[in-house]
This record gives structure tokens, C-alpha cells and sequence, in this order.
């Protein structure tokens, strides 16, 4: 197959205040939010990623790596993950990564572009296919009223043999 897209979501909940776990998210740390209750730092857009990976090689990242990595190494950094998971694609090269968070904070307008450049240098990939919108979704959900993070992410790569 040519073409193929894959589709991954993640989500936490902030940690209550007073918490010394910082807010990472696309690997950027964002002080004007409490950390992500998870295991491991809960960066919900590589998380997402990692679960859009998955989607297409049907290899559980998050739902066993990861695990493995976190519970019985100690790695809780999930930029990690990312990689393990970026190793899977084997044939495959991204051509686009499209993601939305949807939270009430931390403000990331303020961050996109570095959150974009973050998330090629993590994926090996060029700015221009790295692309990043924000929702409040008018407050609608828990994210949306400041309980937490959501992020969904399309991704679509192409066979390189």
C-alpha cells in the first residue's frame, strides 16, 4: 500500500496543586499549568503521535513499550516512546503530522511555533509537515474547562520501498 493514515488521541488530567511535576507538552515544559497526572511526564501530543503510529503499524507503543519502559525501567520521558515507536514505521516515511489540543491552558498560541519545531526535530521531519491547532471547544468538556489536555493526531505516511 502507498499511502497510509493513521489516527491516535491521548489525554490526562492535571495534578492537583500543589505539585512540583511539570507541564511537558510536544516535549516543551509549560510553566503556566500543572503537571499531567500519568505515569510517566503525560505529554499528550506524543502520546498521540505514539497511538497514530500504532493505528498503522499495529504495534501497541503506549499500550506495552512504554509500559515496559516506565514500570520496570524507569524512563518516563516520552519523547522516548516517540522513538521506539518512529522505529516501527520500518518502510514507511511521514509525509504530515496534524494534531489539536484541546484544553483551556496552559495558552499555547504563545508556543506553537516552537511546539511545532519541537515535534519535527523529535519526528526527523521538516517544519512544513508538522501542523498544530488549539481548541477550547467553548469550554464544552472537562478539557475545555481546565481539567485536563486532549490531544488527537492524523498522521499519514507513504511507503518508501
Amino acid at each position: 500500500m502507498g499511502i497510509k493514515v493513521g489516527i491516535g488521541q491521548d489525554s490526562h488530567r492535571f495534578l492537583r496543586k500543589p505539585s512540583s511535576k511539570e507541564c511537558i507538552v510536544a516535549g516543551l515544559v509549560f510553566q503556566d499549568a500543572p503537571g499531567l497526572d500519568a505515569d510517566s511526564d503525560g505529554d499528550v501530543v506524543f502520546h498521540a503521535i505514539c497511538n497514530a503510529i500504532s493505528s498503522i503499524t499495529h504495534l501497541p507503543i503506549l499500550g506495552d513499550v512504554a509500559i515496559e519502559l516506565c514500570h520496570k525501567q524507569g524512563i518516563t520521558d516520552s519523547k522516548i516512546y516517540l522513538d521506539k515507536a518512529l522505529e516501527t514505521l520500518n518502510r514507511y516515511k511521514i509525509s504530515h503530522v496534524a494534531l489539536t489540543i484541546e484544553g483551556k491552558l496552559p495558552k499555547f498560541q504563545i508556543k506553537s511555533l516552537s511546539m511545532r519545531k519541537s515535534i519535527a526535530n523529535a519526528m526527523d521531519i521538516l517544519l512544513d509537515q508538522v501542523g498544530i491547532t488549539f481548541t477550547t471547544g467553548d469550554e464544552l468538556t472537562s478539557f475545555g474547562r481546565g481539567e485536563g489536555l486532549q490531544c488527537f493526531c492524523i498522521l499519514t505516511v507513504v511507503n518508501n520501498s
